[in-house]
């Protein structure tokens, strides 16, 4: 026995997944999601409850990835930078043990 499913508008929630992956787009996200969920009156309040739940810990994930990742990214032009630097020390180093 199948149960019935809601039709939900998927176009407003695919568009605050899409804002949602930008930290920078977030009041964007949070506005067009106010709207879906306007348009969702005939849900039942703990069923909102859920859905709003997840979009705020959805929002939180989004902003720790992107905190991460740019630290990450930090990172990276450390060690890039250090592995230059050490080339460098090397390449003096060898350069002034030639020239002894």
């Amino acid at each position: 026995m199948s149960q019935p499913t809601a039709s939900l508008p998927s176009e407003p929630l695919a568009e605050c997944f899409e804002l949602a992956r930008d930290p920078k787009a977030h009041l964007d996200a949070e506005r067009v999601f106010a709207e879906f969920k306007h348009d969702l009156t005939s849900a039942p309040p703990e069923a909102m409850q859920v859905v709003e739940r997840l979009w705020k810990e959805l929002l939180l994930a989004r902003r720790s990835a992107a905190f991460w990742e740019e630290m990450s990214n930090v990172e990276r032009s450390m060690t890039e930078r250090l592995a230059a630097d050490h080339i460098q020390l090397q390449q003096n180093y060898l350069r002034l043990v030639q020239e002894q």
